[in-house]
């Protein structure tokens, strides 16, 4: 065990309440904010589109639910040893209040979501994707919060200022371990992987917000801008994490899905430009002879 500096960033002792049969833990809390906030933005930014005044609910009904079981599919697969392997539980799979979301796999399955959502609603798919980056990124800044109170994602230990905190945490109760004296159990100070991710997603929405008011952008440009942009700081904080990952020819599979995300993000950003230009090129009128 090992002592707390005196100058950190505390984490909490409690997680999680329980009211008689119900528990409410931090962690679902903070996803709910995130939710709510990437919807009202969504809902802002449509409607200057000229969307209809319900189009993001009505979007988000089918994007979040494939989103929350994608990002929890993609995090049983690619850490399956905490469920299948020695000492695991497959039904704590499940239990996606106790953390353990993979952002890749929700948004690859919200996406689906959201272009199911987006026909039911009579929308452009491209148009509530531009419109809902800014504010997913909102989101994944608020959602972060959620592993502080879960004391989770963090990495090495230093002796900064704002070293974190960290206990060692019972996830079934959503508290922190005590001692015999009844204190609660310290792991070390270490990293804000929390917060420094958290930090970063900020600056990505408000990045996109002013690109996308400063610039003309081909429908889809926002979207792939978010697609190739989060990757960038995503590889920098997953090479900084201490926790136990996969790894392939020594770097986390995280990293790996990164690298081919921003790839993908820029291709995006070249294929919306060159189908904007076809689109302009199609629509002008024939030069008709005298």
């Amino acid at each position: 065990m090992s002592a707390a500096l005196p100058a950190s960033i505390p984490s909490p002792t409690v997680g999680a309440i329980h009211l008689g049969p119900l528990t409410i833990h931090a962690y679902a809390l903070c996803i709910l904010a995130g939710i709510f906030v990437a919807v009202w933005v969504t809902q802002r930014r449509l409607t200057d589109r000229g969307g209809p005044e319900t189009a993001a609910l009505d979007v988000a009904t089918w994007g979040v639910p494939f989103g929350i079981v994608g990002g929890r599919i993609y995090h049983v697969i690619t850490s399956p040893q905490a469920y299948f392997g020695e000492g695991g539980h497959p039904i704590d799979a499940l239990k996606i209040w106790e953390g353990g979301m993979g952002i890749w796999g929700a948004v690859a399955l919200g996406a689906l979501g959201v272009w199911i959502g987006a026909r039911q609603a009579g929308v452009s798919f491209l148009d509530v994707c531009d419109s809902a980056v800014p504010g997913v990124a909102l989101a994944q800044a608020i959602g972060r919060w959620g592993n502080w109170f879960n004391n989770e994602i963090y990495g090495r230990e230093t002796d900064l200022p704002w070293g974190l905190v960290i206990h060692d945490w019972d996830m079934g109760t959503g508290r922190a371990v005590r001692d015999a004296a009844g204190d609660p159990v310290v792991l070390g100070t270490f990293h804000p992987m929390f917060l420094y991710e958290s930090i970063f997603c900020l600056v990505l929405a408000i990045f996109l917000l002013r690109l996308d008011s400063r610039r003309v952008l081909a429908k889809g440009q926002v979207m792939a801008a978010y697609i190739a942009g989060y990757p960038v700081g995503r590889i920098v904080f997953e090479n900084m994490r201490t926790d136990a990952a996969n790894t392939i020819l020594g770097l986390r599979v995280n990293v790996w899905v990164s690298v081919a995300v921003f790839l993908l993000g820029v291709g995006l950003w070249i294929w919306a430009g060159r189908r904007q230009r076809r689109i302009a090129a199609e629509s002008e009128p024939v030069p008709t002879s005298a």
